[in-house]
């Protein structure tokens, strides 16, 4: 089986072209693949395939088996190698995802794509949506209490369930334990992404990101969407802010309440063949 193997500022993907639709992929071959001591080791495992109702279509699988809707740094990983490998010869391409179509705009120089511009959409707050189990219509700066502790949570549907809590610093091992937590509370029925972030000022934010199904990661591209949306409804920040994440900078522009752009790098590492598949 060919793969290649790209990351969004460290968040890693295995990337398999399944055009034919002749492989076969399903959470324990994507568990056993992600897997870095005895497999090729990544964050998740994208597929391309074919699309009934947009340019291409992406499937993509967490490290431990599960299926998110999408992935912003994946996405972002997606369009460079369709793009680069002439599966898909446009600068702007529109991708099919369990979250719906996306639209990419594809900057590139001689050598391929240099930058990607994700149109993420809109941020969903209503708590049923998220899904949320809070008294409020929408999960806008509320409180929650898990084992004791409370915590001022802003929640929204960025595709897939994004949980944003603002604080004044950042410890990986404090990220660690209560990004489970929460992640796995019982205020989120499908459990949630959960985004700390320090807020520096008005255009610029640190955040550090326990994702659903593949844990601390080096960047999160939803999350980083989701937490300037989080920033911005709050009266935090301006309308275009700088993230800086474990692996790296992006941009998220939040126009007048409109669709999210999500500006920045995709990197491929290397490109082999796995035999024990």
């Amino acid at each position: 089986m060919k793969f290649c193997k790209y990351h969004g500022l460290g968040n890693d993907f295995i990337i398999i072209s399944n055009m034919e639709s002749n492989m076969l992929m399903d959470a324990k071959n994507a568990e056993k693949l992600c897997h870095r001591h005895f497999g090729i080791g990544a964050d998740g495992v994208i597929l391309v395939e074919q699309s009934s109702v947009a340019d291409i279509r992406m499937i993509i699988y967490n490290s431990d088996g599960s299926r998110p809707e999408m992935c912003g740094n994946g996405l972002r990983c997606f369009a460079k190698f369709v793009y680069d490998e002439g599966i898909v010869k446009k600068s702007i391409i529109v991708v099919e995802t369990d979250a719906g179509i996306m639209n990419v705009e594809i900057k590139s120089d001689e050598e391929g794509a240099s930058a990607v511009v994700v149109n993420m959409g809109g941020p969903e707050f209503s708590a049923e949506k998220v899904p949320v189990i809070i008294n409020k219509s929408e999960a806008i700066n509320c409180e929650i209490d898990i084992e004791g502790s409370k915590f001022n949570i802003t929640s929204m549907l960025m595709g897939v369930p994004h949980t944003v809590v603002f604080v004044d610093s950042l410890e990986d091992e404090a990220v660690m334990r209560l990004g489970k937590l929460i992640e796995n509370s019982e205020y989120f029925p499908y459990k949630t992404n959960v985004n700390f972030v320090k807020v520096l000022n008005r255009e610029n934010v640190i955040l550090r990101t326990w994702e659903r199904g593949a844990g601390y990661t080096y960047a999160c591209g939803t999350g980083a969407c989701a937490s300037v949306a989080a920033a911005i409804v709050n009266n935090l920040t301006d309308q275009t802010v700088k993230v800086q994440l474990r692996g790296g900078d992006l941009v998220i522009h939040w126009k007048d309440r409109g669709d999210i752009f999500m500006e920045g790098p995709a990197t491929k590492v290397f490109e082999g063949i796995y035999t024990d598949y």
